[in-house]
């Protein structure tokens, strides 16, 4: 499985769940979405072009992503109480389970392109 355009899919289905998130989320934190977004669009044209070691940028923006989403008390009480169903179900989907599958298959990438070795035979 060619998991490099997987993470450039997983990439694009991020853009446009964050796109969609963009205008429900609080207006003082637009400059930083924006800023995120043009993060994710230009990973996404680099990875495209084939430029692998961005991956490790993908997995540490994808984790900052995750605790932020799991620190922010805001958040916090929107996924424990769906009082906003739209934006709930935004925010698990474009904050938990895409950038956890950015991770997973970034980390696939790398390890198949730079294997570690764990001993005489056994490659990981």
């Amino acid at each position: 499985m060619n998991y490099n355009k997987l993470v450039l899919v997983t990439l694009i289905f991020i853009i446009v769940v964050d796109m969609i998130a963009i205008p429900f989320g609080n207006p003082k934190f637009l400059d930083r979405a924006i800023v995120l977004e043009l993060c994710y669009v230009s990973l996404s044209f680099l990875i495209w072009k084939g430029y692998t070691k961005l991956l490790y940028a993908c997995i540490l923006i994808a984790s900052a992503v995750i605790v932020g989403n799991s620190i922010a008390a805001p958040h916090i009480h929107l996924m424990t109480t769906f009082e906003r169903p739209m934006n709930a179900v935004v925010l698990l989907v474009g904050g938990y389970i895409l950038q956890g599958m950015l991770i997973y298959f970034s980390l696939r990438v790398i390890l198949r392109k730079y294997p570690i070795r764990l001993s005489q035979g056994f490659t990981l």
